[in-house]
């Protein structure tokens, strides 16, 4: 076949024995696959665990259920790097929809698939009650661990430090963020009273509509690190906060932390907060998966 349109047909470009192949396999992966003819709605009643987190994941990505032009909407390089390093078919399907949703580049979307966003993604994130609450559906939008393999900081730093290498890299923290954020401003100052107080990193979240403020801390997770986020959110809402904004959100951005810990700390937290860690060299991907499959054991 290659041989006969190369012949009869040099124009067309693309349809050598490589080329051919390609669509063959792009055919047999998602010819049968549920989302794409059905796009998960089959899979509402299921008994199995993982399918209905992995579907809830996706319906909160943003892209309707229902649209079935979903193939068509991420170029033909994309769906290669994807086929190429996608295992399953709930991993295929949310690498579409993600780039779908944040518009990545194939660069881009190497890197996530490289930093293990969809393990990150299904293995959850540790919210306060009060962000469930004041935001529905808001998992897609934060992690329970972000990469900076890009900062190349040494073995030993401090915040200050941290905060300098991430608005050094700032195009790649957004990435690694999410598109949705905006970058307001660094060491910003609040205050209460006669006092100044100064926010690590500040920025705006477009798709919830409502600041984001960061705190940096380069050692393990400790609960009086909340008291101190929460009353920088209250200081934000009451002085900063617009009326057609949201509550604001706090990230505590840790080196390590213990999950009980911050289940602990987070359960009577009254402001919508999450702590999340940070590594500065991509994760093993291998143990990602590992963890995911005890998950759903």
């Amino acid at each position: 076949m290659a041989l006969y349109i190369k012949k009869y047909h040099p124009e067309i470009k693309g349809f050598d024995r490589r080329g051919l192949y390609r669509m063959k396999q792009f055919y047999e992966t998602y010819a049968n696959s549920k989302f794409v003819s059905s796009l998960m709605k089959q899979t509402q009643n299921t008994d199995n665990e993982q399918i209905i987190i992995v579907s809830s994941v996706m319906t909160q990505l943003e892209i309707a259920d229902n649209d079935p032009g979903l193939l068509t909407k991420i170029s033909w390089t994309h769906h290669l790097t994807i086929m190429s390093r996608c295992e399953s078919e709930e991993e295929r399907e949310f690498y579409i929809r993600l780039c779908i949703r944040e518009r990545y580049s194939v660069r881009e979307l190497e890197r996530q698939i490289n930093s293990g966003i969809f393990e990150r993604t299904m293995l959850g994130t540790q919210i306060s009650p009060s962000m469930k609450e004041t935001f529905s559906s808001i998992a897609h939008n934060f992690k329970d661990s972000y990469i900076f393999e890009f900062l190349n900081l040494p073995d030993t730093f401090k915040e200050n430090d941290l905060q300098k290498a991430l608005l050094s890299q700032m195009k790649s923290f957004i990435l690694e963020l999410g598109k949705d954020f905006l970058f307001v401003g660094e060491k910003f100052k609040i205050q209460v009273g006669n006092s100044d107080f100064f926010v690590d990193l500040l920025f705006f979240h477009r798709g919830l509509q409502c600041m984001i403020a960061f705190e940096l801390k380069t050692d393990k997770f400790k609960p009086e690190h909340l008291g101190q986020l929460n009353f920088y959110l209250e200081a934000l809402d009451r002085n900063i906060k617009r009326e057609n904004e949201n509550p604001s959100i706090g990230i505590l951005l840790c080196k390590d932390k213990e999950k009980d810990v911050v289940e602990y700390a987070l359960n009577r937290s009254l402001s919508p907060a999450l702590v999340s860690q940070y590594t500065l060299q991509l994760p093993d991907k291998a143990l990602l998966h590992q963890k995911l499959q005890e998950l759903f054991k």
